[in-house]
């Protein structure tokens, strides 16, 4: 447990909680122990898919600018690496992710949300990269994560205008899957994530790495990509026990164990 992440587990769902007040800004700790946390989640078998919470208030409002503000290029140069690696263990941690995101979500913030298989937010949640204002672009995965997300003529634009973008238009863009009362915020992303407890974990990370690989390629490679990836499964128990299901009992009441 760190001393601002932590990593909560309860019925196979594990919660990546950001706790540091007032708007969990993420300064240099913050970061060690997002990419301490994600590496725990990866590792830990009773952990079947992942939650990004960062509080009823609000899930994370960006970088630590006071702590950027006064350092050299060559402090930069470290800092953007170790902000980089953080949050792409987050974006490649082989389980199902959602990140349930209240108030507001800034900068690294909704670069740390866009790491995330899905993002469910309250309906008065605030969200955009206003680094352009900074006079700097964003640093964590803005310029590209986003732009695979929603596309780059849209990212374009909240990137260039530094805007917020309010839940509505959020959704009706394609940056964020739900939209909920600010109270029911992570008990939807529970709920999401909480489906593939007992699902087949192999499968899933399978699925996951198909999709998320493919869209770093070309179709040809990345059709070359889901073929292997769909025919290793056939060296797990899981498949074995999906198929003899369904062959007896019918689709959709296979009972797996993850191997």
């Amino acid at each position: 447990m760190g001393e601002f992440v932590r990593l909560e587990v309860e019925g196979g769902v594990g919660t990546i909680r950001l706790d540091r007040p007032p708007v969990n800004a993420l300064n240099d700790r913050v970061q060690a122990e997002l990419a301490e946390a994600a590496q725990e989640a990866a590792d830990r078998d009773d952990v079947r898919a992942v939650v990004l919470y960062g509080g009823e208030k609000t899930f994370a409002g960006g970088a630590d600018i006071k702590e950027m503000a006064g350092r050299s290029y060559a402090e930069m140069t470290r800092f953007g690496a170790a902000l980089q690696d953080s949050l792409t263990r987050l974006a490649e941690l082989p389980k199902p992710t959602v990140a349930a995101v209240t108030g507001y979500a800034l900068g690294g913030g909704l670069e740390l949300a866009l790491t995330a298989d899905r993002r469910v937010v309250g309906d008065n949640v605030k969200v955009g990269q206003p680094e352009i204002q900074l006079g700097i672009i964003p640093g964590g995965g803005g310029t590209q994560r986003l732009a695979r997300l929603i596309g780059p003529s849209r990212a374009k634009d909240l990137v260039y205008t530094g805007r917020f973008v309010k839940a509505e238009e959020a959704a009706s863009i394609g940056l964020v899957d739900e939209v909920v009362a600010p109270d029911d915020v992570y008990t939807a992303a529970h709920r999401w994530a909480a489906q593939f407890v007992n699902g087949p974990a192999l499968a899933l990370r399978a699925a996951k790495a198909a999709i998320d690989g493919g869209l770093d390629t070309d179709l040809r490679n990345g059709l070359k990509l889901e073929t292997h990836l769909f025919t290793a499964l056939w060296a797990t128990e899981d498949q074995s026990r999906g198929m003899e299901s369904f062959l007896e009992n019918g689709p959709g009441k296979a009972t797996f164990e993850g191997k």
